[in-house]
């Protein structure tokens, strides 16, 4: 025989409606305490009958369960910004954009802008201020333009050993026997590194010393005909 639903709604008849309370009391606390046996957890049921009559069940105590509760549930409520939090954020941020329309008006003024307001003593004080920052800017472009030329001469004085180790090299190649198209191209690599000689003076240097040979030559050839050599 199947067992006949009860339907959920309020009780009318009272006799009735405070039995039920008894056993559906009696029947949630038990399976409260088998929850907790079965899976190891804290229980704790608060009941408040119509009369206002207080009943509770709880695994291990009923004040330590509903103090941890109210620690959890404070935490996570401490995460929300409450309306103070809200109110302070809102003066910060007022507070900040006055700070940046202040600093955006003294960076306007220095560039040469809104100096209507100013009288004289504030234009004195905003001339020597600006007087002082060029002063910072221009001692920082001279420090910039040391600092390359430095960096340019020691780049010069390591192009300048490396030529001097070409040079030497090439005097071990040539075992100490080198002619004077050879000497002349070692002298064009010395001034190329001490002297930051182009590659167009270099190629004119070569081509003075070829013809210089070619017109060796032809003096010899002159004189071989004026004495009858063959």
């Amino acid at each position: 025989m199947m067992r006949e639903k009860i339907q959920i709604k309020k009780i009318d008849y009272l006799p009735a409606r405070q039995v039920t309370f008894s056993k559906r009391r009696r029947g949630i606390f038990k399976k409260a305490g088998e929850l907790s046996v079965l899976c190891d957890s804290e229980v704790a049921i608060i009941i408040f009958s119509q009369t206002g009559k207080l009943f509770d069940f709880s695994s291990s105590s009923t004040k330590d369960v509903i103090a941890r509760y109210s620690s959890r549930t404070g935490r996570e409520n401490s995460d929300q910004p409450t309306l103070d939090q809200l109110q302070l954020e809102k003066k910060n941020k007022i507070r900040l954009s006055k700070e940046l329309e202040d600093k955006s008006h003294k960076l306007r003024q220095m560039k040469g802008e809104d100096l209507e307001d100013l009288d004289l003593d504030e234009l004195q004080k905003l001339e020597k201020l600006v007087k002082v920052s060029l002063g910072r800017v221009i001692q920082t472009k001279r420090n910039k333009i040391m600092s390359e030329i430095m960096a340019l001469e020691k780049k010069g004085a390591e192009l300048i050993e490396a030529n001097n180790q070409q040079r030497q090299r090439m005097v071990m190649l040539s075992g100490g026997d080198i002619g004077p198209a050879a000497i002349m191209e070692l002298e064009n690599l010395n001034n190329i590194g001490e002297e930051g000689v182009t590659s167009e003076s270099a190629t004119n240097a070569t081509t003075c010393s070829t013809n210089a040979l070619s017109l060796e030559d032809d003096c010899s050839d002159i004189l071989s005909l004026k004495l009858g050599l063959p």
